[in-house]
């Protein structure tokens, strides 16, 4: 016997239509295709997580190591002018950030190469084939893992380091006789955490053409996904540099990699870029870089082709 809750209406004056039933029964057994295949590209591939808490965890047992002497060198530290004193005080908090932000750039491209060639090469392709997700919802899942997940996961690890560095700093200088407040007055943490939140999106929307070819790259090669992801850029330049003399092509791809700040961010003409205030953050300007968009249709063109790609190629 059915329990009211699962029982469907019967037909009859006033009971709902087929229609009306079908659109219930969806709603109550929708699968969530893209969801469900991000969680799985997260349980099948665990270092998009476990490298970047590695790190984090070496980042905190080496700054742990550095406080030895921290004491004599924040004294000496608050007899420079404010500028220099936050530069010095602030100087590890973004080198630790700046590391995983690297981390998870790395992560992003080794996963890339390896999402589309690995399912074909342990052949599990056939089962995941066999499911009712389409290959627009597949590649779309594992194009989510650099340009949302690694960035949001590399925030909360760099968030968490940066505060248990806060703590250690505070117990040295409190354990040696001195206010743990000189870190907090020259540090603007909050702050800090917005601009790299800001940056981190920048940076994945400015990479998502170097993410877009290399899925395509680990759809289509047989083996090998990263000498066939680098050689045709290395090839293609020393082509140019041979021909025609020049290097347009070197200069484009090193822009890619590292271009994105100039547009971004608003250093006021500093020799050393600094970020001083939420007022030199220039999402606006970004937005309406001619370079920006040309990469994010790149970056369409090359997922689209891997869709195809995986839709036509076999296990290897």
């Amino acid at each position: 016997m059915n329990s009211p809750s699962n029982a469907l209406p019967e037909s009859g004056p006033g009971s709902a239509t087929p229609a009306t039933e079908s659109a219930v029964i969806d709603r109550r057994y929708s699968t969530r295709p893209m969801y469900w295949s991000v969680r799985r590209e997260l349980w099948e591939n665990r270092s998009i997580y476990i490298a970047p808490l590695i790190v984090a965890a070496f980042e905190v047992i080496g700054f742990a190591i550095s406080t030895i002497g921290l004491a004599e060198r924040r004294r000496a530290v608050l007899l420079l002018d404010p500028a220099h004193q936050r530069a010095a005080i602030e100087q590890p908090y973004d080198l630790a950030a700046m590391m995983m932000i690297f981390i998870a750039f790395i992560v992003g491209v080794f996963y890339c190469l390896d999402a589309l060639h690995g399912e074909r090469r342990d052949r599990s392709i056939l089962f995941w084939k066999s499911l009712p997700v389409s290959d627009l919802t597949t590649v779309l899942s594992k194009a989510t893992i650099p340009l949302v997940v690694l960035p949001l996961v590399a925030f909360a690890i760099i968030v968490c380091v940066q505060v248990i560095m806060v703590l250690e700093t505070g117990v040295v200088l409190i354990f040696h006789g001195m206010s743990p407040a000189t870190t907090w007055a020259h540090v603007p943490v909050f702050q800090n955490w917005l601009v790299l939140l800001y940056g981190l999106v920048a940076i994945a929307l400015w990479h998502a053409p170097i993410y877009g070819w290399l899925l395509l790259i680990s759809g289509w090669a047989r083996r090998a996904t990263f000498l066939w992801a680098v050689l045709p850029l290395i090839a293609i330049q020393i082509f140019e540099k041979i021909t025609f003399g020049t290097q347009h092509f070197a200069n484009m791809v090193k822009d890619r990699l590292m271009g994105f700040a100039p547009d971004a961010f608003d250093f006021r003409g500093q020799s050393t870029p600094c970020i001083d205030s939420l007022a030199q953050l220039t999402p606006g300007r970004y937005l309406s870089t001619l370079g920006l968009w040309l990469g994010l249709v790149f970056a369409a063109a090359f997922i689209a082709a891997a869709v195809r790609m995986r839709r036509y190629r076999g296990p290897l």
